[in-house]
């Protein structure tokens, strides 16, 4: 596709704009792009994941490694500020070395800062309702440590109906 105002050169930025309920598309070269203002980049075919994450690692949700103790991953030897530099961990203990760090931006960009993973199809469905019993039982033990003992009878008539609908035992729990 051509650039729809010079039509020489392939277009690379594609602008929609909706206005008054009327949309209206242009299809523009880099050049282009650049002399009306709607990029101030060049194009490099060098990006990468890392420099993404990066970014984003560097947003205020962080502070600046220098100005706070400086967190060291034992096992690697990365610090937190190499981390913030590169926009990787260096090894698999670096999510625990600097979990305090990581825990908010995780739970902003995927909704949890754990991995629950997938549900195989096969199972039925067990598999995704034995999780959520466990995650009942909890809120059940702390419904009767805080001597919430209403709620506590409602999780627990709940969750015995899960387990009588996929045919489980208290045991398998």
């Amino acid at each position: 596709m051509l650039c729809s105002d010079c039509k020489k050169r392939p277009a690379c930025v594609h602008i929609t704009q909706i206005k008054n309920n009327k949309k209206t598309e242009k299809h523009l070269c880099e050049e282009c792009a650049k002399n009306i203002g709607a990029i101030n980049v060049s194009f490099d075919n060098q990006f990468q994941v890392q420099d993404f994450l990066k970014g984003m690692f560097n947003q205020e949700f962080f502070a600046d490694a220098q100005t706070t103790n400086e967190v060291i991953c034992q096992d690697c030897g990365m610090t937190y500020g190499d981390f913030n530099h590169k926009g990787k961990v260096g090894c698999s203990n670096c999510y625990i070395a600097f979990s305090e760090q990581l825990s908010p931006v995780l739970t902003r960009i995927h909704g949890a800062n754990r991995h629950t993973g997938k549900f195989p199809k096969r199972s039925g469905g067990a598999l995704k309702v034995k999780q959520e019993i466990k995650k009942m039982r909890q809120e059940l033990e702390q419904y009767v440590i805080n001597e919430e003992y209403e709620e506590a009878a409602l999780i627990r008539d709940k969750i015995r109906s899960l387990e009588k609908n996929i045919g489980m035992d208290n045991k398998e729990a």
